[in-house]
């Protein structure tokens, strides 16, 4: 029950000062699948989904899969603490036709292990979509282990990990209790051709929003055989990645599609514009890039 192979962007969400800016929206998934991009991710962490309504999440969610008209997989981010909540969220993005779940691991109150594995199998049961479990420990305070995914990968409709832990002793022991129950994708730009050569399928990435073409490519290459030409896209997309992370994801990210003239729109409070020094490191690194900034 794969759900894509290469890059899955994980789309920003553009917002004015009354809501969701759908126009914007829409030229971003446009843009996204002109350049490559094998899956489009919404409402994951990189569209601020903590400081949307409920009404804003599913109206994305809808629009994004009326828009992209199964042109690529779509998948929505239905995570949370509340697996009561999760389920509720899950099943009306199931409603929507999203392709895919992208549900990260229970955070603030967490969980043990055994609380995953009953937390992921109570969702699991109440969907059919394929559902792609996000370990994201520096966010949650929670990791979870290789032989926790061993048990959820048994059940049918748990499809991938998305990993960023950067732990890539762990990813090795996932991939080798796992086997091919599980698609492996990497969470971190900065390591996504270590991730394939343990078996990854790809990344769910944040870089993907402003260099599309080369994210997709460097998976590629690496599928098809082209490994050196792989690492070189890894090493070219580096510093760039290493920008885009100065601040809290996606504040650079946002900033960075807003110079280039694509209307990203306004960062929503908790988090706010970057520092004048951070804001020209990121320019810097886009212009080395060869990114065009237009403001």
């Amino acid at each position: 029950m794969g759900t894509f192979t290469g890059s899955c962007v994980a789309l920003v969400t553009p917002f004015t000062d009354d809501g969701v800016n759908f126009q914007s929206l829409a030229n971003l998934i446009e843009f996204q699948i002109a350049e490559g991009t094998d899956a489009i991710l919404v409402c994951g962490t990189t569209g601020e989904p903590p400081t949307m309504t409920r009404d804003e999440k599913y109206s994305v969610i809808g629009f994004a899969v009326e828009k992209v008209a199964k042109r690529v997989p779509v998948i929505a981010g239905t995570g949370g603490y509340n697996t009561a909540t999760v389920i509720e969220d899950s099943k009306e993005a199931e409603r929507l036709g999203a392709d895919a779940l992208l549900v990260v691991t229970p955070y603030y109150n967490k969980t043990t292990q055994k609380g995953l594995i009953q937390h992921y199998a109570s969702i699991a049961d109440a969907v059919h979509i394929p559902i792609i479990i996000y370990n994201v420990p520096g966010r949650t305070g929670l990791n979870l282990l290789p032989s926790t995914l061993k048990e959820l990968s048994k059940i049918d409709n748990i499809a991938g990990i998305k990993e960023a832990s950067g732990n890539i002793a762990q990813v090795a022991e996932m991939a080798r209790l796992c086997g091919d129950r599980i698609d492996i994708y990497s969470g971190d730009d900065n390591i996504v051709v270590p991730i394939l050569a343990l078996g990854g399928k790809g990344v769910i990435s944040v870089v993907a929003n402003i260099a599309p073409r080369d994210t997709h490519e460097m998976v590629v290459k690496f599928l098809t055989g082209d490994i050196e030409g792989s690492r070189k896209l890894q090493f070219k997309l580096n510093p760039l990645v290493e920008a885009l992370f100065l601040e809290v994801n996606p504040i650079p990210v946002k900033t960075a599609l807003n110079l280039m003239g694509m209307n990203a729109g306004k960062l929503r409070m908790p988090l706010t514009d970057m520092s004048e020094q951070n804001l020209e490191i990121l320019k810097k690194r886009m212009l080395e890039y060869g990114l065009k900034i237009q403001q």
